[in-house]
C-alpha cells in the first residue's frame, strides 16, 4: 500500500534527481535538407527505389531547428550545395574541441565535397582548423565528455572513421582518445550506436560494440544507461542532449522514458524523412566547442 508519506518521498526524490540536470547552452551547426534525397547507397538504411518528401524533410528539420532555439541554443547554418545530397548530416563534416576543428575526411567519394565546405565555414570564423590525413567522418565517429576523466573523447571505427584517425585526433585536440570497435553495419557511425547524455556520462546500444569494447564501456560508465533493439533501431541514440533536455526521434519512446524516469527532459521530434538517409537528430546537428 502506498501511504500519503511514501507519496512525498518519492517526489521529493525525484525533485532531486532533475535538480541534478542542469542545461549548459550550447552551440551547434546545422545545414537545411532543401537538396536532400538519396541517390546512393552507402549505408543500409539507403534505398534509391524509395522516394524522399523532401518539402516533408524540410519541414521535420525546421521543427528540429526551432526546437534547439526554442532551449536557448544558438544555432549556425551552412549553406546547401547541389550535388550533395547528404550535407544536412552536417555532425559528418568536423569534429570540435576547446575551439579547435579537427577536419573530416569521408570515406564515400559521393560525400567527399562536403569537407571543404566544413572547413571553409570554420577558417571563415577564426577556428584552429585541423586538416586530416587520415579517414574520419567527423563527429559522426567521435563524442566527447568534458567532465569524464578530465575531457575524453569516445571514437568509432569499423565502417566508415579509420583506426589511424583515432591518434591524429589526440593529437590533433589533446584529449585521451578511446576507440570503440562498431561491428553492425546498421551502427556505421558511433553516434547511432552511443551518445552523450551530460557531459559525463552516456546512453549506449551493447550490440552495436565488439565484446571487447562493450568491456572498455562498461568500465568507464558503470552508470551509463542502455538502449534496446527496439530504441536503436528507431534511431533514439542519434540524439542530442544540452545536459537536461534531450531531443531524440519521437519512435524511441522507451528510451525517452528511460531518460525521464533518470530526471531528464526528453524533447520527441520526427526526422521519418531523413531517417531515409540512414541519419536522424544528431547527425544534422554539429556541436561547435568554443
Amino acid at each position: 500500500m502506498i501511504t500519503a508519506v511514501t507519496k512525498v518521498i518519492r517526489y521529493l526524490l525525484l525533485v532531486t534527481v532533475n535538480q541534478q540536470r542542469v542545461s549548459r547552452k550550447r552551440t551547434y551547426l546545422l545545414c537545411s535538407p532543401e537538396r536532400f534525397d538519396v541517390e546512393y547507397a552507402i549505408n543500409p538504411w539507403m534505398d534509391v527505389s524509395t522516394p524522399v518528401d523532401r518539402e516533408l524533410a524540410v519541414k521535420q528539420w525546421d521543427r528540429l531547428r526551432e526546437t534547439l532555439v526554442a532551449l536557448g541554443h544558438e544555432v549556425h547554418l551552412l549553406t546547401p550545395e547541389p550535388g550533395l545530397p547528404d550535407m544536412v548530416f552536417a555532425a559528418n563534416g568536423a569534429f570540435t574541441v576547446d575551439g579547435t576543428a579537427y577536419g573530416a575526411r569521408f570515406k564515400h567519394e559521393q560525400r567527399a565535397a562536403e569537407a571543404a565546405l566544413h572547413r571553409a565555414f570554420y577558417e571563415s570564423r577564426g577556428w584552429r582548423f585541423i586538416a586530416p590525413g587520415e579517414t574520419n567522418e567527423g563527429e559522426g565517429d567521435f563524442a566527447y565528455l568534458p567532465d569524464a576523466y578530465g575531457g575524453l573523447i569516445l571514437a568509432g571505427h569499423g565502417f566508415r572513421t579509420e583506426l589511424p584517425a583515432h591518434a591524429e585526433a589526440q593529437e590533433a585536440l589533446g584529449r585521451p582518445v578511446v576507440s570503440l570497435h562498431l561491428v553492425d553495419p546498421r551502427f556505421y557511425h558511433l553516434d547511432v550506436a552511443l551518445a552523450a547524455i551530460d557531459d559525463g556520462n552516456v546512453a549506449y546500444y551493447p550490440g552495436a560494440f565488439s565484446a571487447a569494447s562493450q568491456q572498455v564501456l562498461a568500465q568507464l560508465f558503470p552508470d551509463a544507461m542502455l538502449a534496446d533493439d527496439a530504441d536503436a533501431l528507431a534511431f533514439g541514440l542519434n540524439l542530442v542532449s544540452d545536459g537536461a533536455n534531450v531531443v531524440l526521434h519521437a519512435e524511441a519512446t522507451r528510451l525517452a522514458g528511460k531518460l525521464r524516469a533518470a530526471g531528464y527532459t526528453p524533447v520527441p521530434v520526427e526526422l521519418t524523412e531523413l531517417r531515409k538517409g540512414g541519419g536522424c537528430v544528431k547527425c544534422c546537428v554539429a556541436e561547435l566547442r568554443h
